[in-house]
């Protein structure tokens, strides 16, 4: 994975770049120091900084984080579409789309940089852990910003899949508009008084006599746990969801039984770079819906 780079800040009472390192990594006795000492810290040119070099505020350092042991997800990473421009990757649940926190090696974005031998390889945009089916990456770095435009002005047409139980109350299809805010620290995102800054769509595909139903679902915005928050405020949670709308406690890290019920099933645009018309689509199915029993089990 690429390095961390950290930039000293101006000002502070740190003499050299190690003081400052120990004390901004708090990675614990010894770590950092040990990192010197292996010539881990490098500076721009690439060479290693000594564990004596005098502090110089705005200087760029960089290093590679020592991997976390980690649990590897069991299913892989199916590729949909590849060209010289983008990659079009099918994730599975419970596998990161780029690394973060405890997920590092065991993310989309490492997997795929190590099968297709693609260093540079970028994350356009994101898909929850716990969600399954496409997501885009850019194979060149000058071209990422032209792909993620794309995302931030809303000219990518997603559309989801979910399964959860079926309300005949409920009149469908419905556009769900709120306001959700998502703390920093919280797990839940909630939805809150105010102007309206999520959208979804939601549309009834199908249902069946065991109360179970299959649901269309286009996000218009691209909130945090946007559509989770906005099936489980219409009464009808998706199915494997941890904390819409109680949180439960995690089970361990290699359990793997009853993933949330929700797939990115389509992804739309016109290339920003070649001027193609692109439309992809998961070939995934829900285990809740094909295999409703054996699901249930776990």
């Amino acid at each position: 994975m690429d390095p961390v780079r950290v930039r000293l800040p101006a000002g502070g009472p740190w003499a050299t770049v190690r003081e400052h390192l120990v004390e901004r990594l708090a990675a614990g006795p010894g770590v950092v120091d040990g990192m010197f000492e292996a010539g881990l810290v490098v500076g721009a040119d690439g060479r290693p900084v000594a564990p004596d070099a005098a502090y110089v505020p705005g200087l760029y350092v960089w290093f590679h984080r020592e991997l976390p042991e980690e649990v590897e997800v069991p299913f892989p990473v199916e590729v949909v579409y590849r060209d010289e421009h983008i990659v079009v990757a099918d994730k599975p649940h419970f596998l990161a789309t780029t690394p973060r926190g405890r997920h590092v090696a065991e993310t989309a974005l490492a997997r795929l940089r190590r099968e297709l031998g693609l260093p540079a390889l970028t994350a356009a945009h994101r898909l929850d852990r716990l969600t399954a089916g496409l997501v885009l990456f850019t194979v060149r770095p000058e071209e990422r910003g032209a792909y993620q435009t794309l995302f931030r002005d809303r000219r990518v047409r997603k559309e989801y899949e979910a399964v959860a139980p079926y309300d005949p109350g409920l009149a469908l299809p419905a556009t769900v508009r709120s306001r959700i805010v998502k703390e920093r620290g919280v797990l839940t995102a909630r939805e809150v008084p105010g102007e309206p800054n999520a959208v979804s769509r939601v549309e009834l595909i199908e249902h069946r006599a065991d109360g179970l139903a299959r649901y269309r679902l286009v996000p218009g915005t691209g909130q945090t746990h946007q559509l989770r928050v906005h099936m489980n405020a219409l009464g009808v949670p998706i199915l494997g969801d941890p904390l819409y709308p109680e949180v439960t406690a995690p089970g361990p890290p290699d359990d793997f039984r009853r993933p949330l019920q929700l797939l990115a099933r389509e992804l739309e645009f016109t290339d920003p770079v070649t001027g193609a018309r692109h439309r992809f689509r998961s070939p995934r199915t829900l285990a809740a819906w094909t295999s409703p029993e054996e699901w249930g089990r776990g």
